[in-house]
C-alpha cells in the first residue's frame, strides 16, 4: 500500500464507475477517455492495495472492500464539493436568477409572503418558480433544476441533499355533504373508507413509486394537481384528505364535510423540509431566502 493519499479525481473516478456500473459511462459522465478512467480506477487499486472491482465479469462489480471503501470515497466528494459550492457562494456577487421548487401542500400565504419580501429585497433578481407535488420537488433539487426546495416528508434523505424542518399543515379528510360517508354515524372504520372511491395527490416523479402515502381506497383517482382535486372533493365525485389550510373555508360554509376516521386519533400533519444540494453554490439571495424560510412559524395559523 502506497503512503500517497488517493487523490480527489481518483474518488471521484471510482465513484463514477460504482454508480453508472461501466467504465464507458463513467468517462462519459467524467468527460474522460475511457483509458483514463481505468488508468486512474488501477492506480487507485495499488495505493490502497486492495482490488475495488472484479473484472472478471463484463460489467465491473463491487469486491467486498470496494463496497466498503465506496461510503468514505462518496463522504469524502460530497464535503469537497460543498466547501467549494461555500466559498464560491461567499467570494461570488449576487445572483442573476434564484431557482425555487415548493410542495403543493405548502400554504400559499406563506410563500406569497415570503415571495413579497424577497421581490422587494433583491428587485434585480430573477426568481424561477416551480410546484409539485410529493418527491416531484426533492427530483428537480437533485437533478440541480432548482438551488432550493421546500419538500414534503420522506423516509430519508440522499447523501447529496441537506434538509432543515420547515413546518408543517394539518391534513383534514373530508368530503362533499352529499357524499355516503358524510353521513356517516361516529368514527369512520377504515372498511368503510375502502368502499368508496379516494381521491390522491399523485407524484409526476418516480421518486416516491412504489409508495402510497395514506391511501385506503381500493378504487382510487390520481391527480397530480391539488386544485382539481379540490373541486372534485366539492363536487362529491370521492373523498380524500386535504390541508387544512385550503378546506377550512369550506369546512365552516359546510360545503365539506369532516370525516372522523376510526384510524386516527388526531390530526395527521404534513411536514416540510427547506432542502438543497450539499455542493449548490450560495449566493446572497439564496441564502436569504433559505433563511426567511426557515424563520417562518411552524405551524400556520387556522383560517
Amino acid at each position: 500500500m502506497s503512503e500517497r493519499s488517493p487523490t480527489l479525481d481518483q474518488l471521484r473516478a471510482f465513484v463514477a464507475v460504482a454508480e453508472t456500473g461501466s467504465f464507458s459511462r463513467a468517462a462519459e459522465v467524467l468527460d474522460r477517455a475511457q483509458s483514463v478512467v481505468s488508468y486512474t480506477i488501477a492506480n487507485l487499486e495499488a495505493q490502497l492495495g486492495c482490488s475495488l472491482f472484479e473484472r472478471a465479469r463484463r460489467r465491473p462489480v463491487l469486491t467486498e472492500a470496494g463496497r466498503a471503501m465506496l461510503t468514505d470515497a462518496r463522504r469524502v466528494d460530497l464535503m469537497m464539493r460543498e466547501m467549494t459550492a461555500r466559498a464560491t457562494g461567499l467570494t461570488g456577487g449576487l445572483e442573476g436568477e434564484v431557482s425555487l421548487a415548493v410542495d403543493v401542500m405548502y400554504p400559499s400565504a406563506k410563500l406569497v409572503s415570503v415571495l413579497q419580501a424577497f421581490a422587494a429585497e433583491f428587485p434585480t433578481v430573477a426568481l424561477k418558480l416551480q410546484m409539485e407535488a410529493l418527491g416531484g420537488v426533492l427530483k428537480l433539487v437533485l437533478d440541480d433544476e432548482s438551488g432550493l426546495g421546500i419538500a414534503g416528508p420522506q423516509e430519508s434523505w440522499p447523501d447529496s441533499i441537506e434538509a432543515i424542518a420547515a413546518g408543517a399543515v394539518r391534513l383534514e379528510s373530508v368530503a362533499a355533504p352529499c357524499h355516503p360517508l358524510a353521513g356517516y354515524e361516529g368514527k369512520i372504520p377504515v372498511t368503510a373508507l375502502r368502499e368508496h372511491t379516494q381521491l390522491v395527490l399523485s407524484d409526476r416523479s418516480r421518486m416516491t413509486e412504489g409508495h402510497n402515502f395514506g391511501v385506503y381506497g381500493t378504487h382510487t383517482w390520481r391527480l397530480g394537481d391539488l386544485d382539481a382535486k379540490h373541486r372534485l372533493l366539492l363536487a362529491g365525485l370521492g373523498w380524500g384528505s386535504m390541508p387544512e389550510h385550503i378546506v377550512a373555508p369550506d369546512i365552516a360554509a359546510g360545503t365539506l364535510v369532516r370525516l372522523d376516521q376510526a384510524d386516527r386519533s388526531q390530526a395527521f400533519e404534513y411536514s416540510f423540509s427547506l432542502i438543497h444540494r450539499v455542493d449548490a453554490r450560495s449566493g446572497p439571495a439564496t441564502r436569504w431566502l433559505a433563511e426567511r424560510f426557515s424563520s417562518l412559524p411552524a405551524q400556520p395559523a387556522p383560517q
